[in-house]
């Protein structure tokens, strides 16, 4: 059939008034046909448009009407059968986080691990794929390829076992499948305790110090398979990224195996989006020192592709007393695994939690403190550059377990001892030390700098606030001060080049400014006079050299060296 006046032919006896209006008619049809294409590329380009001027909480604001079960997608046909059971009617979360990285959450009591060495793939709605990677026990990780980066919105990604399942074509999106995106409020994390629920929530309070009255918040609690909340109660505490809330009453919650649970900022805002499952309360804690396993003394960091430097740190601390290590995974890439396997096998007590949330040291330590209260009485927030040192053990012939311990004899009152730091410079290096950095690292900055701690756990204030280097501490308990002479922290801060640059990739904690950013160029936290770009500053060897201390180096030679082929010393962690 033909769809145009324009193709019809002119009658042969037509009269000059016939042809006119054919020619009109031609025109009026061609001048709709135009005005048509014109109306709906409008309406594409200020769709799209929009949604990259609106903010991004508008952004997201279409999840919250939906059931959480459409939120995400499900596990393609092509997984491996040892992952099929993912295939289940529990969604899949994804988050779209820095550097075009996407997270992909599966469902509560899967596992990763399921995959059996099977490759598997991130299978985009145009087609474009990306390696999934395992990311922890429950999740995996993917770029978002560069093609996907210039089609918005960002939809969910599949996980896939092969690169030929089919992609949903352009128009069959479902709107709520849209990755979350990290720079907006989001629950990303929860922990029940035997009295409450403690919500780890960004973007509620924005400013350290200052945060939204507990007063008017809620904590929201959902069936993952939708439906709608189930039942919520009134936050107890909130500060920096925690906030705490009682439990919901166990009948409330009967009909549901899996849950969510989200915050609410206004009585009658919803909920912020959330990828944080609830889990039921825990036995009861018990506040007893002679608690079966509990350790004096543990330490607690955040890493980030630190298995080269993990086995001295741990092997050293082990060695004057810290007896169980807790690392918060910040999205390693390196061999972090085989490195905790390996110090597992030779009996040190390692165990590795995956956060890969960035810019959140802090949460990540009020996690920590909270979730190993019952199996630590002291707890070291350090970094694995830090080493704590005593100068009295320095005439001690081998380490002692008991060393750490003693510097924690205290009066009851004190809930947490603060050590000051030494910062430590190349040393003349210009890669990483062969016996590691307390062997290679010897010559420091004159001035202290900064401090860490040692906290009771016991003392560490309900709503978990810390700054990184200290805790707030309930009332009745207060900090005590070690003298530099009685202890103090070597910090192996300025490395050789190769490896200080690794620090503009971003910073862990919230409060402080990436050093790629121009803000705040005058941060303790930065290197001085470096600027935003990790371009070699010339004579870095020899830079951040006062005193040539060797207090540590020598100490530790003592205590860990051996002799090796040809009578050459090696390190025990090496």
């Amino acid at each position: 059939m033909e769809t145009s006046v324009a193709c019809l032919p002119f009658p042969s006896s037509s009269s000059p008034s016939d042809s006119v209006s054919a020619t009109m008619r031609q025109k009026l049809a061609t001048s709709l046909l135009s005005i048509g294409v014109f109306v709906l590329l409008a309406a594409s380009f200020s769709f799209h448009v929009s949604r990259d001027f609106l903010p991004d909480d508008a952004l997201n604001s279409a999840t919250l009407t939906q059931p959480i079960d459409r939120l995400m997608n499900h596990a393609v046909h092509e997984l491996p059968a040892s992952l099929r059971r993912l295939q289940s009617p529990l969604p899949m979360d994804s988050v779209l986080l820095p550097d075009w990285q996407v997270l992909l959450l599966l469902p509560l009591n899967s596992s990763s691990a399921a995959a059996g060495g099977a490759k598997l793939f991130c299978l985009f709605h145009t087609g474009a794929t990306s390696p999934a990677l395992p990311a922890g026990p429950s999740s995996f990780r993917c770029s978002l390829p560069n093609s996907v980066r210039r089609v918005r919105p960002f939809y969910t990604p599949r996980l896939s076992g092969a690169t030929s399942a089919a992609a949903p074509s352009r128009g069959q999106e479902d709107p709520s499948r849209e990755m979350i995106r990290w720079s907006t409020r989001l629950t990303y994390e929860s922990l029940s305790t035997a009295h409450d629920v403690i919500v780890f929530a960004k973007r509620v309070n924005h400013r350290q110090g200052i945060g939204r009255p507990a007063a008017g918040l809620r904590c929201v609690f959902s069936p993952v398979s939708g439906g709608g909340p189930v039942a919520w109660t009134l936050a107890t505490s909130s500060a920096q990224e925690v906030f705490r809330c009682p439990h919901p009453p166990a009948a409330d919650l009967s009909s549901a195996v899996h849950m969510r649970v989200s915050l609410a900022t206004e009585p009658e805002a919803a909920p912020i989006p959330t990828v944080a499952s609830y889990r039921t309360p825990l036995v009861p804690e018990t506040d007893s020192k002679a608690s079966p396993g509990r350790e004096r003394v543990c330490a607690c960091t955040m890493v980030y592709n630190v298995a080269k430097f993990l086995p001295e740190w741990v092997a050293y601390h082990a060695g004057v007393g810290v007896g169980r290590f807790f690392l918060y995974d910040n999205g390693s890439e390196d061999e972090l695994g085989a490195a905790v396997s390996r110090l597992g096998s030779e009996g040190f007590n390692v165990t590795t939690r995956y956060w890969p949330w960035p810019k959140t040291q802090e949460a990540g330590f009020s996690h920590c403190a909270a979730a190993n209260r019952d199996a630590c009485e002291w707890m070291a927030f350090l970094d694995v550059d830090e080493f704590v040192f005593s100068p009295a053990w320095a005439d001690s012939d081998r380490p002692d377990r008991s060393m750490m311990g003693s510097l924690l004899a205290v009066e009851p009152e004190v809930g947490q001892v603060s050590i000051r730091c030494l910062e430590f410079g190349p040393s003349g290096h210009r890669a990483h030390p062969r016996l590691g950095v307390t062997q290679g690292y010897t010559c420091r900055r004159r001035k202290e700098q900064r401090h860490k701690s040692v906290v009771r756990l016991d003392a560490v204030a309900h709503s978990l606030v810390n700054s990184v280097h200290h805790f707030r501490l309930r009332e009745g308990f207060r900090t005590r001060w070690a003298a530099t002479g009685q202890a103090r922290v070597n910090h192996y801060k300025y490395q050789a080049w190769e490896e200080f640059k690794a620090k503009f990739r971003r910073r862990v904690s919230t409060y402080v400014a990436d050093w790629k950013e121009t803000a705040n160029l005058g941060s303790r936290d930065r290197a001085p006079g470096l600027g935003s770009e990790p371009i070699e500053p010339r004579g870095w060897a020899a830079m951040f050299c006062d005193v040539n201390d060797t207090l540590v180096r020598d100490a530790t030679h003592k205590w860990f060296s051996a002799a090796g082929p040809g009578g050459a010393h090696r390190m025990v962690w090496q």
